[in-house]
């Protein structure tokens, strides 16, 4: 690493992004190679910052595994010459997509800062300056020519999460993230205050592997009382299907009807996997532990542990475009990759 850093400044779309025209009252997209001149106290950052824009700004409701992939190439082809990433993008998919680029790049070194805002950049009362600052700063930071920080995190509202632990909460509270099951990395206040025992150990001694092949034939099926065979039937047997996040109650518990495990179990057998994720905000799935999930337990349902709706999903679709054998799958999924779960 140089003495002064340099990161590069990714912006795919989202609120952060955006302008107040005060003469049609619209938003419209900023140029961030202006940004110095927009946020001037950019410049008391000890670093170089570098921007790269989406040609086509993408609204965070518009984010799709296409999109994860040129972020991924992007932060790839940058990587050697670069000590940091700040990814913007909007906030209603951010805690997906950096799951997503989480789970793609192994062996990952540097700082990798997804950051966006709940108020557009020019407003008066905005949070985005703050946290783009304040991720800059995060991704620029470094000890001896180490980064403090070599993960994907996500940075919101003075917390710095592990991206692929958080979930979105709020749509109009600033603390917009959570994450629920597992320690933030670090905090702003006066200084910033990183939490070094939950930090994942940086390791530069292996080479960066990008995984970009993803598919996203897969489907989440939410329980809730009354749901009928009919509706479980037609999910599961959608063609081509790949993958199913079943979000089930409390400690992973589900309904005990015979049609309801047959289904599963016919899925199961076709090579379907099919992954146990509760719909508690936290806590962790224990199947087995209570009569109504032993039954998905003996069938080979996958345990999601503690894994959050949003990182079962790019981890699923992460795993089914490795191409992970169907007879390793279920182990594998249990496994934590980038310390997603426990």
């Amino acid at each position: 690493m140089t003495n002064i850093p340099n990161i590069l400044l990714i912006y795919t779309g989202g609120t952060i992004g955006m302008v107040k025209d005060y003469k049609t009252n619209t938003l419209k997209s900023f140029d961030f190679e202006q940004i110095k001149q927009k946020i001037p106290e950019l410049k008391l950052l000890n670093c170089h910052i570098q921007t790269i824009s989406f040609i086509t700004p993408i609204d965070s409701s518009n984010m799709n595994p296409k999109y994860w992939v040129q972020i991924a190439e992007i932060i790839e082809s940058y990587y050697d010459g670069m000590d940091g990433f700040v990814v913007l993008s909007g906030t209603d998919t951010m805690s997906y997509t950096s799951s997503a680029i989480s789970f793609m790049f192994e062996n990952l070194s540097k700082p990798i800062i997804f950051t966006g805002s709940q108020l557009p950049i020019g407003d008066l009362r905005t949070d985005a300056k703050e946290n783009l600052i304040t991720a800059i700063q995060i991704a620029a930071t470094h000890k001896d020519g180490i980064p403090k920080i070599g993960e994907v995190c996500l940075y919101f509202e003075y917390k710095l999460y592990r991206a692929n632990r958080t979930t979105k909460v709020s749509a109009e509270q600033f603390e917009a993230y959570h994450s629920p099951n597992f320690p933030q990395l670090g905090e702003s206040g006066v200084h910033l205050n990183f939490n070094k025992r939950v930090v994942s150990k940086i390791d530069q001694s292996k080479k960066l592997i990008l995984r970009k092949n993803v598919n996203a034939n897969i489907v989440i099926l939410k329980l809730f009382p009354g749901i009928k065979e009919q509706v479980v039937k037609c999910i599961l047997e959608i063609e081509n299907l790949q993958g199913v996040i079943l979000e089930t109650y409390g400690a992973g518990n589900a309904p005990t009807e015979k049609w309801f495990i047959n289904l599963l179990q016919n899925a199961i057998k076709k090579n379907i996997p099919l992954v146990n994720v509760s719909q508690c905000i936290s806590g962790s799935v224990d199947l087995g532990y209570y009569e109504t999930s032993s039954q998905l337990k003996e069938i080979g349902m996958i345990d999601g542990k503690d894994i959050t709706t949003e990182s079962a999903v790019a981890k699923l679709i992460y795993l089914i475009g490795v191409g992970i054998p169907a007879d390793q799958f279920k182990k594998t999924f249990e496994i934590p990759l980038r310390g997603e779960m426990v």
